[in-house]
């Protein structure tokens, strides 16, 4: 079974308010976009591998009017879809892999980034990654991506992950990108559990 089948499977079989990595509100990753400074009008957003999270609805009524969300599974997307109702014409739906999609060059201000990187456990797919992110993010722009951390599951979705401390996370990113702040979350998952989380907000070189 293949990346898109995998993830296809789990959104078609799996309550969406169930799954491990659910919040009902992304309060830390809104609070880190905010605090890039950019005015929530003219900030352009992805959301790359955003699956059904309400990420959307968050920023949407913070007031970004430029966002984009992108996943591999296209259930996902329709259950934002769904959920959003009228304001979903508001939104750049994209459908694709994160490390092969076509994006357009320079046409993000603000990359981010909760719980797909974790799952490039190829160095080959981290390597596309980063170079899908260099072309994507405008000269100057923000990159926020969240990993599982040192203590965090070595397992997601019966799939294999890699756990990061901050700066292992910042080094598969190099030089290229000036770490800001980084900051670790404990999730409590719908089951109870709890899962680390590390965040890392970077700017990307000029």
């Amino acid at each position: 079974m293949g990346n898109a089948e995998h993830w296809e499977s789990v959104y078609r079989t799996r309550q969406v308010d169930r799954v491990s990595w659910f919040q009902s509100h992304a309060d830390l990753s809104l609070a880190i976009i905010r605090q890039t400074g950019i005015d929530p009008a003219q900030a352009r957003v992805i959301d790359v591998g955003a699956g059904a999270s309400v990420l959307v609805d968050d920023l949407l009524d913070a007031g970004y009017g430029q966002v984009t969300v992108l996943d591999i599974a296209e259930p996902a997307l329709a259950v934002s879809r769904a959920r959003l109702g009228e304001r979903a014409s508001r939104v750049d739906w994209r459908v694709g892999d994160v490390t092969t999609v076509e994006l357009p060059e320079a046409g993000y201000d603000i990359w981010h980034d909760r719980a797909v990187f974790h799952f490039l456990t190829r160095a080959e797919d981290r390597k596309r990654y980063v170079e899908q992110v260099w072309r994507a993010v405008r000269p100057g722009g923000f990159v926020i991506v969240a990993t599982f951390g040192p203590n965090g599951p070595l397992q997601c979705s019966d799939l294999e992950v890699c756990r990061y401390a901050p700066a292992e996370l910042h080094g598969e990113f190099g030089s290229g990108y000036e770490l800001i702040a980084h900051q670790t979350e404990l999730h409590a998952t719908p089951a109870g559990k709890s899962q680390e989380f590390v965040y890392c907000f970077c700017r990307r070189a000029a």
